[in-house]
């Protein structure tokens, strides 16, 4: 591949002088006023911005039930606890995902099960999870990846035939919606971040939805070290006994993190509405270009877009050389993810490795992830692009 006319330092410079990131919080003056608020109240945590927060959450994922905790990862080790996962339990998990989820069964003493992705869209293949269902298998745990809800028609099926419990990371999703359905309420558990580059964020932070009630109480004790009562219900009881009845962990998110995340959800509507239109400006734009290929939209979702993925699939053309390529133009490009089986610790620990999720392996080889989020203007929707044809034009 040829990189002609892409020196930053020659006469034909880069797109942009400053890297244009993949992802990027948004603050303004309401979301600090509201955590002042909270600084200035009694309760920096375990008070009632958590509840806020939980209760204004489940309504926008259509569920009775929001338990609020200190990240996605947390959200994920929550839900295998409520579900008893544990030791000699198998959890069959996608291979084209972030680690944390499949390292939350791991946390549970329990065996993550790889299973593959559909081509067009990197979703989890239900016929790849009907393949890897043993008599161990307790629970599939679908990702929505980039944004885009699975198939949980198909999902639920395969879950409901073999009495699975069906979990949703929803972390790129919040926002997105299934057949008219939220995202969160398309799974018995559904898992969110509230990571800086996801749609809303607390800086940190994680919830999970759900219809059970028994299942959120199991997730509200667990978050508290196992402990049946916080601080606030002993304080208004007037009591200071209590008791650990599980073997839980400090997984609380504070008022303070609950207020900013309460702010930025009332944004989430325009946000995402944002985030689509970009999309679909890109989507306009990669049409016309040979070997950029956007990953496809199923009919009857609503993607929510947290990343914007494309392949690079023109014969000869190395995705490292282009990634460079456009990182040189200003464009922070990024790619997700490297397939989790692959990692070291999975191949050491669980002797997995190449082979065994042939389609996520080879996507892995063409991915890249565009800048996608609210708060950029039309001219950085301009940059990516001319950036993008610039780096083509001198590949060809």
């Amino acid at each position: 591949m040829k990189e002609k006319g892409l020196d930053p330092g020659g006469h034909d410079g880069p797109v942009r002088r400053h890297l244009l990131p993949y992802g990027r919080q948004w603050i303004d003056e309401q979301d600090i006023r509201a955590v002042v608020d909270v600084l200035r109240s009694d309760w920096l945590t375990t008070g009632p911005a958590v509840g806020a927060l939980e209760a204004a959450f489940a309504r926008v994922a259509g569920t009775s039930e929001a338990v609020a905790v200190s990240s996605g990862t947390a959200a994920l080790h929550a839900a295998m606890h409520a579900l008893g996962i544990g030791a000699g339990d198998e959890v069959i998990v996608p291979a084209m995902t972030f680690a944390a989820t499949a390292n939350c069964v791991v946390y549970q003493g329990a065996r993550p099960v790889f299973a593959d992705v559909g081509p067009d869209t990197l979703l989890l293949d239900p016929a790849s999870v009907r393949a890897r269902i043993t008599p161990r298998t307790r629970a599939i745990i679908a990702v929505d990846y980039a944004g885009q809800p699975c198939d949980y028609d198909a999902l639920q099926e395969v879950a409901a035939a073999h009495d699975l419990s069906l979990v949703d990371d929803a972390c790129h999703a919040l926002g997105g919606a299934w057949r008219g359905r939220p995202v969160g309420s398309l799974a018995h558990l559904s898992t969110f971040s509230l990571h800086p580059v996801k749609h809303i964020t607390a800086g940190e932070g994680g919830l999970i939805t759900t219809e059970d009630p028994v299942l959120a109480e199991r997730m509200r004790i667990f978050r508290n070290h196992g402990i049946t009562t916080d601080f606030r219900k002993r304080e208004d009881l007037g009591s200071w006994f209590y008791e650990m009845a599980d073997l839980g962990y400090n997984y609380r998110l504070t008022d303070i993190q609950c207020a900013l995340a309460l702010s930025q959800l009332a944004k989430l509507p325009g946000w995402v509405a944002r985030r689509r239109m970009i999309a679909a400006s890109y989507d306009r734009a990669f049409r016309k270009i040979e070997g950029i290929q956007p990953l496809s939209v199923v009919n009857g979702v609503t993607h929510a877009y947290h990343l914007y993925v494309v392949r690079v699939t023109r014969e000869g053309w190395d995705r490292g050389e282009i990634f460079r390529a456009l990182r040189r133009e200003g464009i922070g490009v990024n790619v997700h993810y490297i397939p989790v089986h692959l990692h070291p610790f999975y191949r050491t620990r669980f002797n997995t490795g190449p082979g065994l999720c042939p389609v996520a392996e080879a996507a892995y080889q063409d991915i890249l992830s565009l800048p996608i989020f609210p708060r950029m203007e039309d001219q950085d929707i301009r940059d990516v692009i001319t950036a993008v044809e610039k780096v083509v034009a001198a590949a060809v």
